[in-house]
C-alpha cells in the first residue's frame, strides 16, 4: 500500500521527525496537534476552551489538505490532557465541532506535552 505525507500551511509545522499526516489507502492518520498558532508557532492565548478549539482547528486544517473534513470524516480521535479535569471542556468543544454520529474517542491524562501545552489530539479519518 502506498503512503503519502500530507502538509498544510494552515497548521503548525511538525516539530520533529514526523509528518502532519499520512494517507494510506482511504485512511488519513493525522499526527497529534497542540494548540499552536500556525502563524507564530506559539501556544494560543486564552483559557482551556480556546486551546482545545485551536487543537481542533489545526486537525481540521490538516484534514482539509488531505481532502477530508474533520467534522464529517473523523472516525477516531485521541485527546491527551495534562489534567483530566478538563474532560468536560473537551466534550463541550467537540459538541460544537461534530454532529452525530460522533467519532470514537479516547481521552487520557499525560504527564506532559510538547512546548508546555495542556492538550493535544490526533485523529484517524476516512477519505471520501
Amino acid at each position: 500500500m502506498k503512503r503519502a505525507a500530507i502538509h498544510s500551511s494552515q497548521a503548525p509545522d511538525a516539530i520533529g521527525a514526523y509528518s502532519q499526516a499520512v494517507v494510506a489507502g482511504d485512511l488519513c492518520f493525522v499526527s497529534g496537534q497542540i494548540p499552536l498558532d500556525p502563524g507564530t508557532g506559539e501556544l494560543v492565548a486564552g483559557g482551556m476552551a480556546d486551546q482545545i478549539r485551536q487543537v481542533f482547528k489545526n486537525l481540521a486544517a490538516v484534514a482539509r489538505a488531505a481532502g477530508a473534513d474533520l467534522s464529517r470524516d473523523a472516525v477516531k480521535i485521541t485527546v491527551y490532557l495534562v489534567d483530566l479535569s478538563h474532560f468536560a471542556r473537551v466534550n463541550e468543544v467537540m459538541s460544537e465541532m461534530f454532529a452525530e454520529p460522533f467519532p470514537a474517542r479516547a481521552a487520557v491524562e499525560v504527564a506532559g506535552l510538547p512546548k508546555g501545552a495542556r492538550v493535544e489530539a490526533d485523529a484517524v479519518l476516512v477519505i471520501p
